[in-house]
């Protein structure tokens, strides 16, 4: 076979020496769950590289609703964060560890832990919303405000019908 016993990658693969992207299929280019997944993990290496906090994306949601609700319920907070009850727990558990959030147990209802920011907590969050802040500038650069405003309503949209769907039961409409 030539000179070389290497063969070479099929078409769409990369052997990781390769810099060019690779032959997507179309179908997975209209496909929204694909593009939303490819958005998040490139959100989420851009939160590492740029934000470098000691929080996660989810971490600073719940601290921000913490914030905008000092006192609020585990479970709401939740909904504000865009968390489930388990990965909530998980996050507020480890937050609480670090003592950037106090949990207390309501004292009308013993099921129900309500969060509030310490004083390192709210100092974490401002570090971080700063860093944040310069994050979302970067992601809408390449656009108007006009544009910026219209991509950020179409995703709110999009995760509000999303969240719709979800609460329905999705096998009824196919």
């Amino acid at each position: 076979m030539g000179g070389s016993d290497r063969m070479d990658p099929a078409p769409g693969h990369t052997d990781g020496q390769s810099q060019s992207q690779p032959d997507i299929p179309p179908e997975l280019l209209a496909a929204p769950g694909y593009l939303v997944r490819r958005l998040y993990q490139t959100y989420t290496a851009l939160w590492g590289s740029i934000v470098h906090s000691t929080l996660t994306g989810p971490q600073f949601a719940v601290m921000r609703a913490i914030r905008r609700t000092p006192g609020g319920d585990q479970g709401s907070l939740a909904s504000m964060a865009a968390l489930d009850r388990s990965t909530m727990a998980d996050v507020a558990r480890r937050l609480d560890r670090r003592q950037l959030i106090e949990r207390r147990t309501c004292t009308s209802d013993t099921r129900r832990k309500l969060l509030y920011l310490t004083a390192e907590g709210e100092k974490i969050l401002s570090e971080t919303a700063a860093h944040a802040a310069h994050l979302d500038e970067l992601l809408l650069a390449e656009f108007s405000p006009e544009e910026r405003a219209r991509v950020v309503g179409d995703l709110l949209n999009l995760s509000e019908a999303w969240e719709r769907l979800a609460e329905e039961d999705p096998s009824e409409n196919g």
